[in-house]
């Protein structure tokens, strides 16, 4: 059962909060000042608070730039994950714009929302992809291109990586670095995450919003297992495909490893 006492609790304290925080980040990107980068990360903070889901991170995020974070992707959750772990700006569809609430911070956050199906928009999203990296800002990308079961690697899209070509600088020895992170979600209520809990993980495309929102608020506390691999280096010349299955191997080995491990872990 969920304690609704301590959810409506949570939930004033998250309204306060972004009362506070949205308007000085509405100020912030009108200005563009630098904080609108670092103000996201508070707030994603406050929202795994009231969720319960507590983020533990293994490795180390790249500091050298122009970044690219390739992530695997389960749910809505794991924008608040990343988020609350390092300034990070996302590459989303073009409908997340129009979803209710999530839209809205998604703006807020100023995302970069793309149009796939229209190939003659393609170049414009990939020089704007490009002119944030330049600009030192860290782009996320789930080169999957869909939600998985947040059990599993889906096949990596090599031709999701046209914005690190795209980002490359100018000189000949340009680099775009590009950082594969394997989010994990291992545990309820500290005991390791089973089948019956599997679908609270990923979102699956048959299930409302507010039913998923509902079921994650039910099952209380979420450990979600966060993994920094070894950077790649993507150069002038180099192959999409060798990255896109280069990223996909270091993903899979380190998801399941974090999978595998709680799974057979003895808790009590």
């Amino acid at each position: 059962m969920i304690n609704w006492l301590r959810v409506g609790i949570y939930l004033v304290v998250l309204l306060l909060v972004s009362g506070l925080l949205i308007p000085l980040q509405l100020l912030a990107l009108r200005f563009d000042w630098p904080l609108r980068r670092r103000m996201p990360r508070y707030w994603h903070r406050m929202a795994l608070w009231f969720l319960g889901i507590r983020v533990h991170v293994h490795g180390t995020l790249e500091t050298r730039r122009p970044l690219m974070i390739a992530a695997n992707h389960a749910s809505w959750k794991d924008i608040l994950v990343l988020g609350s772990i390092a300034d990070v700006v996302f590459i989303a569809k073009t409908e997340v714009a129009s979803w209710p609430l999530f839209g809205f911070l998604a703006k807020l956050q100023k995302t970069i929302f793309v149009v796939r199906e229209e190939k003659r928009r393609t170049g414009d999203q990939v020089n704007e992809i490009a002119a944030r990296m330049a600009d030192g800002e860290i782009v996320v990308l789930f080169p999957e291109g869909t939600t998985s079961d947040g059990n599993r690697i889906l096949g990596i899209k090599s031709s999701l990586f046209g914005a690190a070509a795209a980002a490359l600088p100018d000189d000949e020895d340009g680099v775009v670095h590009v950082q594969p992170v394997a989010i994990a979600y291992t545990r309820v209520q500290g005991m390791p995450m089973g089948r019956y809990h599997r679908p609270i993980a990923g979102w699956p495309g048959d299930i409302g919003l507010m039913e998923h929102l509902i079921g994650v608020l039910r099952a209380g506390a979420i450990d979600v297992d966060i993994t920094f691999g070894e950077t790649v280096d993507f150069k002038k010349g180099d192959s999409r495909k060798t990255l896109a299955a280069r990223i996909e191997e270091q993903l899979r080995t380190m998801l399941l490893s974090h999978l595998r491990g709680h799974r057979g872990r003895r808790t009590g």
